[in-house]
């Protein structure tokens, strides 16, 4: 199918930048007013200002759509979930009401072994629908990219059962989808006691059977103090590049103990969380080539601080955003939330969060050459917005849906 639209108000996010946008550049969001976008099978054919269409498109196609008075940007490109999940927690929400911490949660069978008991005694199939539930309602709020991570299932059969659920959700939609096995989320009850045997586990009978059935992308630990250490972290991304796994890393949540410094030796693909972050520690994420993913939904929702992203802006970082969808410390996957408290909160500007949620989320998931900007040749993943009266509206009355449609591959988004 093709189809030009003609008379848009403002076309957002046009690709110059090959890489991750990094620094003071991240302000810099180059824009087309009163421009026509060409979408030819499913891919950007042209673009340019109303100006230049009869030069630039001849020959006018027979679907024409007028969308004066609205912008259009690329799709959100969300590079940090845990979309697939067994059912919700809201009992340790009224625990953090009442002032348990995340920690105190965690020791008295919560958090992530909550998830796990409930994710082992789900069938895959019922995993896959109500999976697939959520990854439609993104889409129809503008994610048009998005990792997701295993780790609710902690054994070798549930976090296998979560990979190939990931994989079946890849196969049926339009959403460009990255799989992270992060089967060293947490330690497992049995392995309470026996670290070096879960390691094992996930080493020498995980690891295999995931590559064999390429479930997996990218692999991931938590690194956090009563979780998984810095050394323990580099022995299973080292067994994860032997099956040419790269590294995506959760890191200084909660504390700083080093997991920065052997995330950077690791040559980990993005660095996520960083919540809790030392001077030293920003200046080396400056310096860093990965993405430093901020995931300020689950700031929010955990009451914490909220991550330092004009230190490590003004650092040089490549600030990247994502939502954490999850069901214990984000339960969203609302982008357009994550990039209004990303400007509430952390005094990120407009053009900022709009790089660091597209091009530099596609760039925290190898996809830049595919998405993340208007530029020819990259898959028509793209936003339209109803009529608003500037880009800083968007996140301004954040408690609006400014979305009027969104299209991915091409076609459009069923609300």
């Amino acid at each position: 199918m093709t189809v030009l639209f003609t008379h848009i108000s403002k076309l957002v996010g046009i690709g110059e930048h090959n890489g991750p946008i990094r620094g003071r550049a991240l302000a810099e969001l180059a824009s087309i007013d009163d421009a026509y976008l060409l979408v030819e099978d499913g891919v950007i054919a042209g673009f340019g200002p109303m100006y230049e269409l009869e030069l630039r498109v001849p020959q006018l196609p027979k679907n024409v759509m007028d969308v004066f008075g609205q912008m259009v940007l690329p799709c959100w490109c969300d590079s940090h979930t845990h979309l697939v999940f067994a059912g919700s927690r809201e009992d340790e929400f009224i625990d953090k009401i009442k002032g348990l911490s995340y920690a105190e949660i965690a020791a008295k069978g919560g958090g992530i072994l909550n998830s796990a008991k409930k994710l082992q005694d789900t069938p895959e199939e019922e995993l896959y629908k109500a999976a697939l539930t959520r990854l439609n309602q993104l889409a129809a709020l503008g994610t048009g990219a998005i990792e997701i991570k295993s780790g609710y299932g902690l054994s070798v059969e549930a976090e296998l059962k979560m990979l190939r659920v990931i994989k079946k959700l890849k196969q049926q939609s339009d959403v460009k989808i990255k799989a992270t096995f992060l089967g060293a989320h947490t330690y497992p009850a049995l392995y309470k006691e026996n670290h070096e045997g879960y390691l094992r586990e996930i080493i020498d009978e995980m690891l295999p059977v995931i590559a064999g059935e390429q479930l997996a992308d990218y692999i991931d630990v938590f690194c956090e103090t009563g979780f998984f250490s810095p050394e323990e972290m580099t022995t299973i991304c080292k067994a994860g590049a032997a099956y040419q796994l790269k590294p995506k890393l959760h890191v200084n949540q909660l504390n700083s103990i080093g997991a920065i410094e052997a995330g950077i030796k690791l040559q980990a693909l993005s660095l996520d969380h960083l919540e809790t972050l030392t001077d030293d520690e920003i200046q080396l994420l400056g310096a860093y080539k990965g993405c430093s993913t901020l995931l300020p939904t689950a700031a929010f929702f955990l009451r914490m601080q909220f991550q330092p992203a004009r230190k490590l802006i003004d650092a040089g970082a490549a600030v990247t955003l994502a939502s954490d969808f999850n069901p214990g410390s984000s339960p969203s996957g609302n982008m357009n939330l994550v990039n209004a408290i990303s400007c509430i909160q952390m005094k990120m500007l407009p053009e900022e969060v709009i790089n660091a949620s597209t091009l530099n989320g596609a760039c925290a998931m190898e996809l830049e050459n595919q998405v993340g900007s208007i530029k020819i040749g990259k898959t028509a993943n793209l936003i339209f917005t109803k009529p608003v009266p500037s880009l800083a509206y968007l996140f301004y009355s954040f408690g609006a849906n400014h979305i009027d449609k969104v299209m991915l591959n091409g076609n459009w988004v069923k609300a």
